[in-house]
């Protein structure tokens, strides 16, 4: 047995072979929020064996409480004086892409081997904030974040772990078809395999990305604020394309989930069978009544309105005429939209929009959610055990327990009493190997 003792970022101790390719880690955590939701332990043990939890000991144990074989190397992390909880689970991004100035010329100029180089630069921000799994939730680039999921789950690339969507579902010049304001030819080179016109086609559209790759499906059931078009923010596709979408995605084991501003979008998604509806922002109380019916998470996004309000109000800014006027509309209502939420007691699941917002910033939303009403504990549930079953992984994230990915954050204070306290992570751990330490 090979054991090597970290503290404080420091290697003590160390023998043959590296920290990241421990057989075992040890992380002795001062603070322990195992389960978001249940009571925060002190000075527990969580051993994790080949990247996933093998028990969590009181006490803080040594090397020889890992029955290690003489050929496996222990990696101790001596986290006394730290607050430990599971990885952070960021519901809704977009890592391939990140939105500036030049992003519409971006899309003519990027191949697909440059979206995903790009990928792996935001991969690797996002990772070091703390959060270890993420959602994506559309790519301009399908191939790309298929090869940086795949390079990631192999260990070529840094970054967390990913579930992705690959191309948007939408109707045909739709907040997802990201053809509006090209020359036809230059448009028809962009055309997306998720643009899609009647039943059969929407049929024909899951089916491709499942085809492809797909994780889980996304779908633009309403107009949407970035796209350069003025067609307002309801409902784009109608309820006999809806239930072929969900129907689709569900007979071939996929979750589906909904971009959804105008509050008829919302509810006839909802009303189809969707698993989650992003954005939500005009949501009304048939909404909630749904939500609760059905069991769909809200995923609102906070930042991505917070962002977008920042750009609109800068004349300076890169957004086109119908952008701005729709960031406008939008970004105000966000905020009080996820208050009536959480007071009508809808399942909220974390989710950034980032590649709207910045890679790496994901955090900032922590304190937006209690801006809005949640409380620090309640925010961190959305990125843990919420996010978790957002995904249908409950069985593998989203808390520390045995048999689940051995996926730690940990901070120096304590999120519960200052929800900011995760905007500057010292520690980040997935599936057992340390990428960043205090």
């Amino acid at each position: 047995m090979k054991v090597l003792s970290i503290i404080a970022g420091v290697l003590l101790t160390a023998g043959a072979g590296a920290a990241s390719a421990a057989d075992i880690a040890i992380v002795r955590a001062g603070r322990l929020l195992a389960i978001p939701g249940e009571p925060v332990t002190t000075e527990q043990s969580i051993v994790i064996r080949d990247g996933r939890v093998e028990a969590v000991l009181p006490g803080f144990v040594d090397a020889g409480a890992a029955n290690a074989g003489d050929d496996d190397t222990v990696v101790v992390h001596d986290l006394k004086d730290y607050f430990v909880l599971p990885g952070l689970i960021d519901g809704h991004v977009h890592i391939t892409s990140e939105n500036n100035p030049r992003a519409r010329l971006q899309r003519v100029e990027m191949s697909e081997a440059d979206h995903a180089i790009a990928g792996a630069g935001f991969a690797r921000k996002t990772l070091m904030a703390g959060f270890t799994t993420v959602r994506d939730v559309g790519a301009r680039s399908r191939d790309a974040i298929f090869a940086l999921r795949d390079g990631i789950a192999r260990g070529d690339i840094l970054g967390p772990r990913i579930f992705a969507s690959g191309s948007t579902i939408s109707v045909t010049g739709g907040h997802g078809d990201g053809t509006q304001g090209y020359r036809d030819d230059v448009a028809h080179l962009l055309h997306s395999t998720g643009v899609c016109d009647g039943v059969g086609d929407c049929r024909r559209a899951v089916r491709e990305q499942v085809r492809s790759g797909a994780d889980h499906i996304k779908l633009t059931a309403t107009a949407g604020v970035l796209s350069n078009t003025a067609a307002g923010l309801e409902q784009q596709f109608f309820e006999d394309e809806l239930k072929a979408i969900m129907d689709s995605a569900h007979a071939m084991d996929r979750r589906v989930t909904a971009h959804a501003h105008g509050v008829q979008g919302i509810n006839a998604a909802l009303k189809a069978g969707v698993d989650a509806i992003e954005h939500g922002t005009y949501l009304n109380n048939e909404s909630i009544r749904l939500f609760k019916r059905t069991g769909a998470f809200l995923v609102p996004t906070l930042l991505a309105g917070a962002t977008v309000v920042e750009w609109a109000e800068d004349p300076t800014s890169f957004l086109l005429p119908p952008q701005r006027a729709k960031a406008l509309q939008v970004g105000p209502q966000m905020h009080d939209m996820a208050k009536r939420a959480h007071e009508g007691g809808v399942k909220i699941a974390f989710g950034t929009d980032s590649g709207v917002s910045r890679h790496g910033d994901n955090a900032r939303e922590f304190e937006l959610l209690v801006s809005a009403g949640m409380t620090p504990a309640e925010a961190i549930h959305a990125a843990t055990v919420n996010g978790a079953a957002n995904l249908g992984k409950s069985d593998v994230l989203g808390t520390i327990e045995p048999a689940k990915y051995g996926d730690l954050v940990a901070v120096s204070g304590d999120p519960l009493a200052d929800v900011s306290e995760l905007m500057d992570v010292d520690f980040v751990m997935k599936e057992g190997v340390a990428y960043k330490t205090p």
